[in-house]
């Protein structure tokens, strides 16, 4: 059901101007940390957090102006690409000398993607996919947050505010403001902040639990958005998770999950566009993600694994590791295609259940 109620600034317009500003934003980016000699490859990366996004939220906010996700969708971007730029910005004048204005508006805009990743995008999963409450019950619930969320962010911005007047500006290593992101003496108060976040966290965990029960009375149609949303939602914590794990791909593999693949799924599940391909997309992942498990799997036990165990055996000039390689290869190669074939059934039981006999999907002449 879409909303009945559409706001003045729920236009073609508004949208236009927020996707400028949102590119105008994206310009600057580069730029700015050439010009203070951080790292361009970086915050390259965290671009496409913002405009993927800007992109999907605009053609949503066109096609159902009045669903307010289309238009979280574009604010998220707006947050995220002023604190990009603003960084650089307070570096420039606070710790390289440039003669530049609003110096302490861009200290204080270089967390803006904190409070907009952490209020607006759980209202994208909280409103997900028609932009309405789940019933008025919900109501108290989204004012609670908004209230919760935004009094923390508030105190957080007016603690910044005070420290800057009488304190000036001091930045640390990382660009930030020294005084509050250590805090200590009469400053040490911002740290009780956290408790605040944590129940903001509560609100989050509520949110993601009525996705969960709502299922049981979804219909077809809102089990297949559903599943796009946990795609979504899979490949941005896949993101998180990996650029945790491997340096070098921070904060790219986040940037790639939380900017790109969520908002296209999300995009997807709301205007209904192949909305029925999702089962495709989780039988493939499931079947070449299990492969590429395996696959790293095998290369570890016989390349590392038998390695370590023969070292002690080798002759002085041997090559161990050429062999392991050629041995591990073999294995792959023949397990391969069984392995494939199995998955694939497992995978369509998992996503068509019942239906996989039905349809023919379970067997492996119709496993693509």
């Amino acid at each position: 059901m879409t909303p009945r109620r559409r706001s003045w600034l729920a236009s073609p317009a508004t949208a236009s101007a927020l996707a400028v500003l949102v590119v105008l934003l994206a310009a600057a980016v580069i730029p700015l940390n050439a010009l203070a000699r951080q790292n361009v490859l970086a915050d390259a990366a965290q671009l496409a957090t913002g405009v993927p996004m800007c992109a999907v939220g605009f053609i949503v906010a066109r096609r159902q102006p009045g669903n307010p996700i289309g238009w979280l969708l574009m604010v998220i971007p707006v947050g995220v690409l002023l604190a990009l730029d603003a960084g650089p910005y307070a570096w420039l004048v606070y710790r390289m000398g440039y003669r530049l204005p609003f110096g302490p508006a861009a200290v204080l805009l270089e967390t803006a993607y904190f409070p907009v990743l952490t209020i607006a995008l759980p209202l994208v999963f909280l409103l997900f996919p028609d932009g309405v409450l789940p019933s008025r019950r919900w109501r108290w619930v989204l004012w609670s947050y908004l209230a919760v969320a935004s009094g923390a962010f508030l105190l957080g911005y007016a603690a910044m505010v005070t420290i800057i007047v009488t304190q000036g500006v001091h930045l640390d290593a990382s660009g930030g403001l020294a005084a509050f992101d250590h805090p200590s003496g009469s400053t040490a108060w911002i740290a009780k902040l956290n408790d605040l976040l944590v129940l903001v966290l509560a609100f989050w965990l509520a949110f993601a639990a009525r996705l969960v029960l709502s299922w049981r009375q979804a219909s077809e149609d809102r089990r297949q958005q559903l599943k796009w949303l946990m795609a979504g939602v899979m490949a941005a914590v896949a993101g998180f998770v990996i650029s945790n794990l491997v340096p070098p791909l921070d904060p790219g593999a986040t940037a790639v999950g939380v900017g790109v693949v969520l908002p296209v799924c999300l995009g997807v599940a709301i205007l209904k566009y192949r909305l029925y391909d999702i089962d495709v997309v989780i039988s493939k992942t499931i079947v070449y993600g299990s492969l590429a498990a395996f696959i790293t799997a095998v290369y570890v036990l016989i390349v590392a694994g038998l390695g370590a165990l023969g070292s002690g055996s080798l002759h002085p000039g041997s090559r161990p590791g050429l062999g392991l390689s050629i041995l591990a290869t073999a294995v792959v190669a023949v397990a391969f295609q069984p392995l494939r074939e199995r998955l694939q059934r497992v995978a369509n039981r998992v996503v068509y259940g019942k239906r996989a006999s039905a349809r023919g999907v379970g067997s492996p002449a119709a496993s693509p």
